[in-house]
């Protein structure tokens, strides 16, 4: 018997959500350092095989131009930066916490209920 591919999609979702909430609890601790750009995870970077492609008139309609490394950590180059070359916004970052927050726990949620679907199943065979 061979399980769809929901299972490793969800794990990419719980691992990606993981490293942004990294990614962000770093942004908030280095609020306060001098120069340091906050960063943020680009999750096409995890799903690019799965992506739709779309026509795009213009390059810049499906990219917001940030540079991204291979880590799929973004910079983001458009906020502003403070007297001391910081551009971490606590608030932002926090708003960014709790809807990575809400995007892991649906994932775990859609995982729970898959298993069940599936225990469900094998109880009926």
């Amino acid at each position: 018997m061979e399980l769809d591919n929901g299972f490793a999609d969800l794990e990419k979702l719980i691992g990606a959500t993981a490293l942004r909430h990294r990614v962000l609890s770093s942004n908030i601790a280095n609020s306060d350092t001098p120069n340091y750009k906050a960063k943020d995870v680009d999750f096409g970077s995890f799903f690019d095989d799965q992506r739709l492609k779309m026509d795009a008139t213009k390059p810049m309609h499906f990219s917001n131009g940030a540079p991204t490394s291979a880590s799929g950590q973004t910079v983001e180059d458009n906020a502003l930066l403070w007297g001391d070359g910081n551009n971490v916004e606590v608030d932002m970052e926090l708003a960014k916490m709790t809807e990575n927050g809400l995007k892991f726990q649906a994932a775990v949620k859609l995982v729970s209920e898959k298993i069940t679907m599936y225990k469900s199943a094998l109880k009926r065979v």
